[in-house]
């Protein structure tokens, strides 16, 4: 084990969050503080004595500041391991003094893609070349240097300083970060210049443990919740209460909040293992919620529960008097927040829209990339029967396609006065699918819609939903028995329409 007293600081930022107050404590620690450019005006500005990079190296900055620390005596010093004579002796002969720590951040590149209005010259110039080069310098040797790269990171480090220098662990720590601080960065640069390409020939996924996990799927699997550098919706999200989140919890609660998302009007989504056991849309969202738990109320105990609109007393009420795992809403009222208080093994979060970036799963040795689903133009859509849907049955099969959308395949989805009353999810079969809908709907199918997110093989699925009294179906189509399929239709008076667009889920 070692300690780096650190005598000399090389110090170069973009974001000066917290920066005086750090320099502050190590002039006060006898550190030394080079710097340049923007970073030296601010600390000067503060009252803060630094040393030059040009009286260091001797050389002004060129380019524009493209060039400034990519020199001998910087990098020298940096590079330099300071356990090794005759590395100390090379340092000597060649007039370079070493640094113990670099604190280094990067030009705002992403940050400046997500605010938009940017050029393409001028992205080009946010990135950043001197930063990342004395990140990994130092990074590499962090045998005889700490590198920091977030302001996050000053307290735990000034604190080392003062204490007597930087630890082996902490400094493996620091580099560990160091390194994957400029993989995403450098990620983020190949997803700008690939942007336009679907999919893309290259993708650079950087992600950090955003939380380690009581166990994954099941207790004997370990894991952790990943961060990308554009967090999503989860992780800008607030917890209001509850238990700590599982792997499990995750995974309904993404599936719940985008199906809440693409419902129209206000909405609930009753998820469990990652297929909705309910889905509803009415005038209010205490009355959604109702609806949507009442399609399958058995298998909603202990479910995730998504909201598109404000959580209201109402919707708070009826909640509390449930078992629910996971309750998640744009927004809460203070009503709602003290009648849910009393569950506090109850999650309650507050979240953003999800985003609509790439769909993202594991292969060994690989990924699957594709974009992700998007529920299809209804403008588009065509009456394939004889039958045009009258305007509560076009209502009722938009509703249902949606949800038909968010099931696993095979799917159908019997809806009624927009809400789900039977869901038949990833059955082997379509007409499978179409007898556990029916099942879980019974006499709830008389009068109601059907959602197929395929198209139907053969007749026996339209059939067996006829027979139980569905009036009007929504399919893709596209199938070789497509005109069987319409002669079972129209043969019993129920409307068909053809969306041409499939959403298989798995």
């Amino acid at each position: 084990m070692s300690t780096v007293k650190v005598e000399r600081a090389l110090v170069s930022v973009s974001d000066k969050t917290g920066l005086a107050a750090l320099a502050e404590r190590l002039v006060a620690a006898g550190v030394e503080i080079v710097s340049s450019g923007g970073t030296a005006a601010h600390l000067a500005k503060a009252g803060i004595t630094v040393t030059l990079v040009s009286s260091v190296t001797g050389s002004v900055e060129i380019l524009g500041g493209r060039v400034k620390t990519l020199h001998p005596k910087i990098h020298g010093g940096i590079l330099a391991d300071q356990r090794r004579a005759d590395h100390l002796a090379e340092l000597e002969a060649n007039d370079i003094a070493a640094f113990q720590l670099v604190v280094v951040n990067l030009y705002p590149f992403e940050e400046t893609i997500a605010a938009g209005g940017a050029t393409y010259e001028e992205l080009v110039e946010k990135i950043d070349i001197g930063g990342p080069a004395m990140i990994r310098a130092a990074a590499k040797n962090h045998g005889s240097v700490g590198v920091v790269t977030s302001p996050g990171q000053y307290e735990e480090v000034v604190s080392a300083v003062e204490s007597g220098g930087l630890g082996d662990e902490l400094r493996r720590d620091l580099a560990a970060a160091a390194f994957y601080r400029t993989a995403a960065y450098d990620a983020a640069i190949v997803q700008w210049l690939e942007q336009g390409e679907s999919p893309p020939r290259r993708h650079v996924v950087a992600v950090e443990r955003a939380d380690t996990l009581r166990y994954g799927e099941n207790p004997h699997q370990s894991a952790g919740i990943y961060r990308s550098a554009e967090p999503g919706w989860w992780d800008r999200a607030t917890m209001v209460q509850g238990k700590p989140m599982s792997f499990n919890n995750y995974g309904d609660a993404e599936a719940a909040w985008r199906l809440a998302n693409d419902l129209q009007h206000a909405g609930a989504a009753v998820i469990k293992h990652a297929n909705p056991s309910g889905a509803a849309t009415a005038a209010t969202i205490s009355e959604a919620l109702a609806a949507a738990w009442e399609c399958d109320p058995v298998s909603a105990f202990g479910s995730v529960i998504a909201l598109n609109a404000p959580l209201d007393d109402a919707a708070a009420r009826f909640v509390a008097e449930r078992y629910v795992e996971v309750l998640i809403a744009p927004s809460i009222t203070d009503d709602a927040r003290a009648i849910l208080a009393g569950k506090e093994n109850l999650r309650v979060m507050e979240a953003p829209a999800p985003s609509h970036e790439w769909d993202i799963r594991g292969v060994d040795g690989g990924l699957l990339i594709q974009d992700r689903d998007r529920i299809d133009d209804r403008g588009a859509w065509t009456v394939a029967g004889k039958r045009e849907p009258s305007d509560s049955e076009w209502a009722d099969l938009a509703f249902a396609w949606t949800v038909a959308a968010h099931t696993k395949s095979n799917a159908i989805v019997v809806a009624k006065n927009g809400a789900a009353v039977g869901v038949g999810a990833g059955d082997q079969s379509r007409v499978g699918a179409a007898r556990r809908a029916l099942a879980q709907a019974g006499e709830r199918a008389t009068g109601a819609v059907a959602a197929s997110d395929a198209f139907f093989p053969f007749p026996d699925g339209v059939e067996v939903l006829i027979e139980s009294g569905v009036t009007a179906i929504i399919s893709p189509g596209g199938s070789r028995n497509d005109e069987l399929v319409l002669e079972a239709a129209n043969l019993a008076g129920a409307a068909m329409v053809f969306t041409g667009v499939r959403h298989f889920r798995h």
